[in-house]
């Protein structure tokens, strides 16, 4: 396929860029940089930017893509450049936070799991993510949660019970990743990212994740009408379907 710099290739970076929760191979970096002559290219995730600098090799992203959207957009790089920023803590208001942390922190102190670490909220400038596990847990731990967690559906039931606590408070709730789901107010999903770059003219918006499905962090970005959606199951087949497209 001919040179395409009209055509965007976003990209989350869990599970689609990366082996889940590890950092990006060279040769997936390798791959990005070679797919860059083609076409734009953007990430986007959950996490805050220095964790995404972090499991994308440490170098400074902003620099090696031509878009960086942390926390689903809330922080949006352009070219190297700050474009904008959001605080979920201006947006939902102190009294509403503490309200809602107190339910978390009381939910998960009455789970039952195979393991309990810590850190089970983390504050980010666009979302909470709440973690029952705990993000201090180690990889072995972290995998015997997500079997766990597919079998009981402990993180399905606590956003269930969340829902029910919080009906009027406007929140969004996502679960991805294997440990943890993100809460942000409505709209605050990774579709937030597209006013940065729907009237940049690109002829065509691809996205590309692993939790396309229903309550899966993707399924919004994936469905939204201004985007072409790809399921990936792994940073491998990424690569293949963007070889068959663009290379």
């Amino acid at each position: 396929m001919a040179d395409d710099r009209k055509i965007l290739c976003l990209f989350d970076v869990d599970g689609t860029l990366t082996p889940s929760r590890k950092v990006i191979t060279p040769e997936m970096k390798e791959f990005l940089l070679d797919l860059k002559k083609k076409v734009v290219i953007g990430i986007v995730g959950g996490s805050d930017y220095d964790k995404m600098q972090e499991q994308m090799g440490g170098d400074d992203i902003t620099k090696m893509y031509d878009y960086v959207f942390s926390e689903n957009g809330l922080v949006a790089y352009k070219s190297g450049e700050l474009l904008a920023i959001q605080s979920i803590k201006k947006a939902m208001g102190e009294e509403k936070i503490q309200t809602f942390v107190n339910f978390c922190l009381r939910y998960t102190a009455d789970l039952k799991l195979p393991k309990k670490r810590g850190t089970f909220i983390e504050f980010r400038n666009g979302l909470i993510n709440v973690c029952p596990v705990g993000r201090n847990c180690t990889q072995e731990e972290r995998m015997e949660f997500f079997e766990y967690d597919k079998e009981h559906g402990i993180r399905v039931k606590f956003v269930e019970a969340l829902e029910k606590a919080f009906p009027d408070m406007g929140l969004k709730y996502s679960i991805g990743g294997q440990i943890s789901f993100d809460v942000f107010p409505i709209g605050w999903d990774k579709t937030f990212c597209l006013q940065f770059v729907e009237k940049e003219g690109y002829k065509e918006i691809h996205f590309f994740g692993d939790k396309t499905q229903q309550g899966g962090n993707d399924y919004e970005i994936f469905n939204d009408s201004r985007t072409i959606g790809h399921t990936v199951t792994s940073p491998d087949d990424t690569k293949a379907q963007l070889t068959k497209l663009f290379l």
